[in-house]
């Protein structure tokens, strides 16, 4: 075998093992991008532990094809990256959103949500949903809030009794 071909199969198979390990991954047409902008986008992504990547469009076919994933051939034509990510499948979404809103450069072409393959759409609505901590804060902030009322309502009749003792000792 040719050390070429040798060379693409190690690629396919580095791709399957992330697209296989990841959340989320979103394919992206990032034709206009100045090396300024690409490389604040990769900063961003390093930083909330998202990987943005350029591969050969033939070779992340194959990964796909190989995981399982149907993906038409013209859904990766052009300049394509992918923002994959490991530990939060609203981190990428969010990224890839803000680049397109402040650039106006790239375009969303589709996603991959849990071995699903979604729409550029369902990649936007991804986007709009709150991190993973904020969902957490919340639900915490849910589920400490009867405990907290108990607390008021069983520590009123105390409170209401001090406040009348202090009224009737000041007089």
């Amino acid at each position: 075998m040719s050390a070429n071909l040798e060379a693409k199969k190690l690629v396919v198979e580095e791709i399957k093992e992330k697209f296989s390990k990841a959340k989320t991954l979103a394919f992206v047409d990032y034709r206009g991008l100045t090396v300024a902008e690409d490389t604040a986008l990769r900063k961003k992504f390093r930083e909330s532990g998202c990987e943005y990547k350029v591969y050969k469009n033939r070779l992340m076919l194959k990964a796909l094809s190989d995981l399982g994933i149907e993906c038409p051939a013209n859904f990766l034509e052009g300049t394509t990256a992918v923002a994959i990510g490991y530990n939060d499948e609203v981190a990428p979404a969010k990224i890839v959103c803000n680049c397109v809103k402040e650039t106006k450069k790239m375009v969303i072409k589709f996603g991959i949500l849990n071995g699903a393959r979604v729409d550029a759409k369902n990649i936007e609505a991804l986007a709009t949903l709150p991190s993973k901590e904020e969902l957490i804060a919340k639900l915490l902030g849910t589920l400490n809030n009867p405990a907290s009322s108990l607390c008021r309502v069983l520590s009123a009749p105390t409170r209401g009794l001090v406040v009348a003792l202090n009224a009737i000792a000041t007089k």
